[in-house]
């Protein structure tokens, strides 16, 4: 890449002490200004929310004895919100989120704050993109913090639509055995999920939500699938929920129901 330093914005939802998060920073560090802002602890599965009833407070974080980021004892999408707003001196150029740890595939997108990290960084019209790695064990990020370069340059090149952002998903092979890259959409696989209860010294029960297995439903063109089988996946994102092929259906049909209502209202 020519020209000035690219400023990249780096954030997560594991934590501003993740490995994830430390291996993208010195993987990019030599070759461009990166600013870390995340959260102080752990906020994985809080999806896009977004603190309203207390404040944030921002500490800097010194590792080696040298200033390392922001930690904000906020969310995901808080610290992409109050770093673009006010905290940095210049706009980033790039938004990434990661490394994270286990991979957000299907409707686990929904779910993760490291991609509402990125979708948030698109919300504000900075090319953005979600990293994750397919492994909650024994995970080696060098692979993907060296290919987040690729993914810089795609961002930058690749003209997205405003709003939208990028979903990778890195599978945990080592790297003679990655397959390829391919451009996939969003699955629907599900999770196996029970509670498992128990009891606390005092008498009481909880509940601890277990066995996120993997089920993909669907074509093998989709993000899961494709990841499973060994494909470093790539999807784009935005955050237009709509469900456009059943509103014309809907509209098609009529909703005689709601017409029903209006009959009722004028008598």
């Amino acid at each position: 890449m020519n020209g000035p330093r690219l400023h990249i914005l780096l954030t997560n939802d594991d934590g501003i002490h993740a490995p994830g998060l430390y291996a993208l920073h010195e993987a990019l560090k030599r070759d461009f200004d990166l600013t870390i802002v995340a959260p102080e602890v752990e906020m994985s599965a809080v999806g896009h929310a977004i603190t309203l009833s207390t404040p944030l407070r921002v500490r800097r974080i010194r590792k080696a004895r040298r200033f390392y980021g922001y930690a904000v004892n906020g969310t995901p999408a808080d610290c992409v919100k109050i770093a673009i707003q006010e905290l940095l001196e210049r706009p980033p150029d790039v938004v990434l989120s990661g490394i994270n740890l286990g991979a957000n595939v299907g409707v686990n997108v929904l779910y993760s704050g490291t991609v509402s990290a990125a979708t948030e960084g698109a919300f504000l019209g900075v090319p953005s993109a979600a990293f994750s790695l397919g492994t909650i064990r024994n995970p080696d990020y060098r692979f993907a913090a060296r290919f987040s370069r690729q993914i810089i340059e795609f961002l930058l090149s690749a003209e997205l639509r405003v709003g939208t952002a990028l979903n990778v998903n890195i599978p945990a092979v080592p790297e003679e055995q990655i397959r390829g890259v391919v451009l996939t959409r969003q699955g629907i696989s599900r999770f196996i999920e029970r509670f498992d209860k128990r009891t606390d010294p005092r008498g009481h029960t909880y509940y601890w939500l277990t066995g996120e297995t993997p089920v993909e439903i669907g074509n093998p063109d989709t993000d899961g699938m494709a990841l499973k089988n060994d494909y470093i996946t790539i999807t784009p994102i935005h955050y237009d929920l709509t469900c456009h092929s059943e509103l014309e259906r809907l509209k098609s049909t009529g909703p005689p129901l709601f017409e029903g209502w209006r009959r009722t209202r004028a008598e």
